[in-house]
């Protein structure tokens, strides 16, 4: 199977940084933040991987690619080079340019050519996910039972409602599966029945891409990929599957703030110094 990763965004929540760097080079702890986001792809069994770019997204090009003249000045020494390396190896990468800013259903869209006929997944760069099994394989297991689209969710608290599309289903059969009946783009508490938010992992079927043709723009403008997943819905069973690990919208400001801390907090090299800065009440604040 392949998978796409939308890397179009304007990146608005973290402008100024975002006027000449992209979003997904946003650094987490000591990755960009797109890097964790192929190493899942790979992980879950995936090999060949489009990424759906636009202009001033150069920097992801050139960092999923071999820097020789490092590695040859600095032989043996390069943090991570080689595990860096055999993900390159383990992963083809290509690229495609969204030349308008329409939207994610847009950027989905145009990858037809690349994905064919056949079922694919889709990796929001936003979305870092963490867990035993990785979240995108855990969709794939379900799609390989049920042989159609398969949406990730997770649980969340009142406050989260209207950040994200949730989805309306009812239990299948199995824990944390859900055969989807409803999906709406950001409603209101009001207007949400349901707790359950979708994040940035899908698997899709071809007719995907038909539902995606037919869909109006809407807000800005942009084709929203909720609105295709709810015509998609009228055509062929659609589930949806918890996930119960970590998951972390960097696309928040808040939210990266927080994958930064914990994520260094779980690291071996860096738990100590860590610590030492939690337990050090008496520093002054910098501004």
């Amino acid at each position: 199977m392949k998978a796409v990763i939308p890397a179009a965004g304007l990146g608005t929540r973290f402008l100024p940084y975002t006027r000449s760097q992209p979003k997904e080079m946003l650094p987490v702890v000591d990755k960009p933040a797109i890097q964790y986001v192929v190493e899942e792809a790979v992980e879950s069994g995936i090999e060949e991987i489009l990424i759906v770019t636009a202009r001033g997204k150069r920097a992801i090009e050139d960092h999923f690619d071999r820097n020789l003249e490092l590695e040859q000045s600095h032989p043996g020494s390069v943090p991570g080079a080689q595990e860096f390396n055999e993900l390159l190896e383990r992963a083809r990468i290509f690229y495609v340019r969204q030349t308008e800013h329409r939207g994610l259903g847009h950027a989905v869209l145009i990858t037809e050519k690349f994905v064919g006929k056949e079922p694919f997944s889709v990796l929001l760069g936003d979305d870092l996910t963490f867990s035993r099994i990785p979240c995108q394989q855990g969709l794939l297991r379900i799609h390989a039972k049920k042989g159609v689209s398969v949406l990730a969710v997770q649980h969340v608290g009142l406050e989260a409602i209207g950040r994200y599309g949730m989805v309306v289903g009812k239990e299948a059969g199995e824990e944390g599966v859900f055969l989807v009946e409803d999906i709406v783009e950001k409603p209101t508490p009001r207007q949400a029945s349901s707790d359950l938010a979708t994040l940035g992992r899908y698997v899709f079927t071809p007719q995907i891409f038909s539902d995606l043709r037919k869909t109006r723009p809407g807000v800005k403008g942009e084709v929203q990929l909720t609105d295709a997943i709810a015509t998609l819905l009228k055509k062929e069973d659609v589930y949806a599957c918890v996930f119960n690990g970590t998951r972390y919208d960097i696309g928040d400001k808040l939210g990266w703030l927080r994958a930064n801390f914990e994520l260094a907090l779980d690291r071996p090299d860096l738990t100590k110094g860590m610590r030492q800065i939690l337990g050090d009440q008496t520093a002054e604040p910098r501004h």
